[in-house]
């Protein structure tokens, strides 16, 4: 989970290789009009999300029922979202890609081919709610590359903890 630009994608597809989990890519489970929404520029609202959260619910409840792991990418904002997924069979574990407003700025002007455009991030950090203590989850810190934020990620799953630099 993170705010656009933090890496989800990226830090999910190593851990997905490196855990032999199939990968769901939460970009891919929004309806045509979400991705209209924001690529205009537009932020979404949660009346947007809410069938995007159910079927990334559905996505992970269907592999717990067939007895898969995986790895999911969801930026997973406020706790409200978190809790749609929580409601997915099976455990439900969230590191949380973490960043100074600035460093993903930085990064999102860097990338190109992506339909979020960075003059959404501010209203990204407005929304973001820090994962709660009633929450199966950790915060990573994302200041280095991404072969070492899967690091720290299999690291804090391991131990259950939190990482940081």
């Amino acid at each position: 989970m993170g705010v656009a630009g933090s890496g989800k994608t990226t830090v999910a597809r190593i851990l997905a290789a490196r855990l032999d989990r199939p990968l769901g890519e939460a970009d891919e489970f929004h309806p045509p009009e979400n991705v209209a929404k924001m690529a205009a520029g537009t932020p979404l609202v949660d009346e947007d999300r809410w069938p995007w959260l159910r079927a990334i619910r559905d996505w992970l409840t269907a592999h717990a029922r067939a007895g898969r792991s995986t790895v999911v990418t969801c930026s997973a904002l406020k706790v409200a979202y978190r809790d749609v997924l929580r409601e997915a069979e099976g455990r439900v574990r969230f590191a949380h890609l973490a960043a100074p407003e600035a460093l993903i700025g930085d990064r999102m002007e860097a990338r190109t081919g992506h339909f979020m455009p960075p003059e959404l991030l501010p209203s990204q950090y407005r929304t973001l709610e820090p994962l709660t203590d009633a929450e199966d989850g950790f915060v990573v810190a994302v200041d280095v590359p991404p072969d070492e934020v899967a690091d720290r990620v299999l690291d804090a799953l391991a131990h259950d903890r939190e990482v940081r630099p």
